[in-house]
């Protein structure tokens, strides 16, 4: 990052996002299987559009998966339970493309190997307590508690369908304030004004005071600038407005757009996979290595080749922050962590029905049960074999 002021943006979706709505319902499935059979072999893909829903893919497993049931559940979950949002969990269509893994796959993840070529990212920074990039976190608390706003019937006139975006200003590497905060979120007719084109002005300050402050704090001041619905009104939201499908937030789910990413999607695939896997062991080490002081920022870069365990490349970039080598980093991380798949899927226990709470609101940065790669549990031996204080 630049030495002097610069900004940087990152957005968020809610739930209720078409292309969310399908991540969560590939999570579930997979969910299911899991909860059934440790040993199944998930890569589930969704399409979403007006009334209609499809589920396809490769899914290998002994269990027995309600595809129809668990998408419907899914929708009805997260609101969409009117034909007025476009989509209702009773009576949309729902087909199911299901067949099973390519034997060719099949034959070398079975001895241990990653279940597919790839490179995956991982990032730790101290800028926020979560030791996570602010812009990302930001965004994700807003559209979350818009979410939560609209189930508690705070503000009732909200819709499933909400995204954010957050633009941070910093100086020397450090966030000093909000430049601007984007709302727009999927409403009723009852805050339009007169015209019929646009929310009232009481709605748009009520979003703001009720939804963006509370977030933002003390980090807004008066010339943070405020866009919230900024096409005017945002009535017809959802599978309604827009197709969606598994996979398309990557940057969402990840950090925001601050470091690179390898492109591989998360949900709807079992562990086996190192583009879900490896992504999570490779924040988990990052994470690690800030929270032992070894740097204050840490970039993981590592890469796979299907059929073969270890990995073929890993990276280490901590920006300069380093307080010892990148070379000695990657040489602690050889030593202390099992990059494997088998490895990273014993250590981070992902054998588990665990995914559909990761499919909103970020995949890193959380908290609770199941978010093992976010544990800080290996800073006691990374200090003591880096020899940091």
């Amino acid at each position: 990052m630049p030495n002097g002021k610069y900004y940087v943006t990152s957005e968020s979706v809610s739930e209720g996002h078409p292309d969310k709505l399908c991540d969560q319902v590939s999570d579930a499935i997979l969910d299911d299987v899991l909860r059934q059979d440790s040993r199944g072999r998930v890569a589930c893909e969704t399409f979403v559009t007006m009334g209609l829903i499809i589920v396809g893919g490769e899914i290998t497993t002994t269990a027995y998966v309600d595809v129809i049931n668990i998408a419907r559940n899914v929708v009805r979950d997260i609101g969409y339970t009117h034909p007025k949002y476009g989509m209702d969990y009773q009576t949309c269509a729902i087909l199911n493309s299901i067949h099973a893994q390519s034997p060719d796959i099949a034959q070398g993840v079975d001895t241990g190997g990653a279940g597919d070529q790839g490179l995956m990212f991982g990032y730790a920074s101290k800028e926020t307590p979560e030791l996570m990039p602010l812009p990302i976190m930001l965004a994700h608390r807003l559209v979350k508690r818009m979410t939560d706003l609209r189930k508690d019937k705070v503000l009732k006139y909200l819709g499933p369908d909400s995204k954010s975006q957050v633009t941070v200003e910093y100086k020397k590497g450090v966030p000093r304030r909000i430049n601007s905060v984007v709302l727009a979120s999927q409403h009723t007719e009852e805050i339009l004004d007169k015209t019929g084109r646009n929310i009232t002005e009481k709605a748009r300050k009520e979003m703001i005071e009720k939804i963006a402050k509370p977030i933002v704090g003390k980090l807004a001041d008066s010339k943070t600038e405020y866009y919230v619905n900024q096409t005017g009104r945002f009535l017809i939201g959802g599978p309604q407005s827009d197709t969606g499908m598994t996979g398309r937030k990557i940057v969402v789910d990840t950090y925001g757009g601050v470091v690179s990413h390898g492109g591989g999607a998360f949900s709807g695939k079992d562990p086996s996979k190192v583009d879900r896997s490896a992504a999570y062991m490779a924040r988990y080490v990052a994470k690690n290595i800030v929270a032992a002081g070894i740097a204050r920022e840490c970039t993981i870069q590592l890469a796979y080749v299907i059929g073969k365990a270890e990995p073929l490349g890993l990276l280490v970039d901590t920006a300069g922050t380093g307080k010892i080598s990148e070379e000695k980093i990657v040489g602690l991380i050889r030593e202390h962590f099992d990059l494997t798949p088998r490895g990273i899927i014993t250590e981070l226990d992902l054998l588990k029905p665990i995914y559909k709470k990761t499919a909103a609101y970020g995949h890193f940065g959380r908290e609770g049960e199941g978010f093992t790669w976010e544990r800080c549990d290996k800073v006691k031996l990374l200090k003591k074999a880096a020899h940091i204080k």
